[in-house]
């Protein structure tokens, strides 16, 4: 159950991304409505993430994951039924609120259906596949069902999968008490420097694939978002209990962790984006054949998830997430030989078949770096981390990377150039993952008896 509500919390950022076009005619949506219909979930998903993770080290997972589905529910019902652009918007952005109360307390009651940490480790290596098993879903689904029915129908997944949540979270385990007997301090100053920081800045970052870099559309929110960055910076560095300890970054392992976990959903993103755009916009493909150009893709990638964990436990995280890296890397380099008139078996499927593959690895292995070694009571925090840094990859990676294929002529050499720049991202990320310290979990019997089972 929880590793579908995670799913589904990434599958309702990408429900609106293929359809998009059919929700800007039927509402009468002009290009800067579009551009924040499509940024409002992110936008407060990654900023609230750190706020969230703090209220679950604070009042435990199962509570605030209740709240948090609550208000996905509440929220999913409310863009369903949106008689237009404004409730619609405002919908989206209470979904992204309720999804980051939703995520740090799902990690925080895994840790405690696993406490000891070999298990812990297994279940990270398979929760770090479900967030792109959920956005490859949301794209797929997303097309067929807006081209059959309505968009619309779309946001019945997360009512019912949070009614059902709801109906299930009696049966999860209840925090555990802090060690100290004390609950953490919630941070308010923090929070709210940090949620207005990371809104302003990831606003600027999707604004400059529409307005460009120069333009007061976005330096303004992006100034503002840097400054009030540098000073949640600061005055963590002055509170006792801050949403953030400045030390939590400083392990090498885990920042490297975290740029891979970046680096992977922002070549994923890269994929969707760019591909929906040229299949529609340049071969003239409907809506359901894009979703349906996926589906090679989605299947590649559940095969995959279901070797990640195991491959992960057996070899260790560090090479299982290096690997997926360099893997992801080929697949794009792959799909950076776009060519207007090639074919999809030869010009595309090759492509999406390998990038799944290595977005499981590094996802999975990348989540067990970045969750390992972090004590019980710091859990929530570890995953709001997590999350944001794979929130804010296709932001600002796909932001980057979108600037940088408008300086192209043509348009197919712009998506050629982006797939090759983010190929070579990967590939350096590859690099300083692998040259990590590397810790493999099977140096024990009990361990290996373990592994055994768990592959089984």
């Amino acid at each position: 159950m929880l590793g579908v509500v995670q799913a589904v919390l990434i599958f309702a950022i990408m429900i609106l991304t293929v359809p998009l076009p059919l929700v800007a005619r039927e509402l009468g949506l002009g290009p800067s409505e579009v551009l924040l219909l499509s940024a409002a979930y992110g936008l407060s998903f990654a900023a609230l993430l750190l706020l969230g993770g703090r209220l679950t080290d604070r009042h435990g997972g199962r509570p605030m994951l209740r709240w948090g589905l609550a208000l996905l529910a509440a929220a999913s019902v409310a863009c369903a039924l949106a008689p237009g652009y404004p409730v619609l918007l405002a919908g989206r952005f209470v979904q992204g609120a309720g999804a980051a109360l939703a995520a740090p307390a799902a990690v925080a009651v895994v840790r405690r259906l696993y406490p000891r940490p070999a298990d812990y480790r297994r279940a990270m290596a398979t929760w770090g596949g479900l967030s792109v098993i959920g956005a490859t879903t949301g794209s797929v689904v997303s097309g067929a069902v807006a081209a059959a029915v309505s968009w619309r129908w779309l946001f019945a997944v997360p009512v019912l999968v949070a009614l059902a949540g709801l109906g299930r979270s009696g049966s999860l385990p209840a925090a555990a008490p802090a060690p100290s007997g004390r609950r953490p301090a919630l941070d308010l100053r923090g929070a709210a420097l940090a949620t207005a920081g990371l809104c302003a800045a990831s606003y600027a970052l999707v604004a400059s694939t529409d307005h460009g870099w120069r333009t007061a559309e976005v330096l303004a929110p992006l100034g503002a978002g840097l400054l009030l960055l540098l000073a949640f910076a600061a005055a963590e560095r002055r509170t006792a209990d801050p949403l953030l300890p400045p030390g939590f970054l400083a392990d090498r392992t885990r920042a490297t962790a975290l740029v891979a976990v970046m680096a992977t959903s922002a070549g994923t993103a890269l994929a969707f984006v760019l591909l929906s755009l040229y299949l529609q916009q340049l071969r003239g493909w409907s809506a359901a054949e894009t979703s349906a150009a996926f589906l090679p893709y989605a299947a590649a990638l559940l095969l995959s998830g279901r070797l990640a964990g195991p491959l992960t436990a057996r070899f260790g995280p560090v090479p299982v997430t290096a690997a997926g890296l360099a893997l992801e890397g080929v697949g794009l380099a792959l799909l950076a030989g776009l060519d207007p008139a090639g074919s999809y078996p030869t010009g595309l499927l090759p492509g999406l078949l390998l990038l799944p593959a290595g977005a499981a690895a590094s996802f999975a292995g990348a989540a067990v770096l970045a969750t390992g070694g972090v004590a019980p009571e710091r859990t929530g925090l570890a995953a709001g981390v997590l999350n944001t840094a794979m929130e804010l990859g296709p932001t600002a990676g796909l932001a980057a990377l979108m600037a940088l294929a408008a300086t192209r002529p043509t348009t197919v050499g712009g998506y050629a150039t982006a797939f090759a720049a983010a190929a070579a991202g990967l590939a350096l990320t590859a690099v300083a993952v692998g040259a990590l310290p590397r810790t493999n979990p099977t140096t024990t019997p009990e361990h290996t008896t373990r592994i055994k089972e768990f592959s089984s």
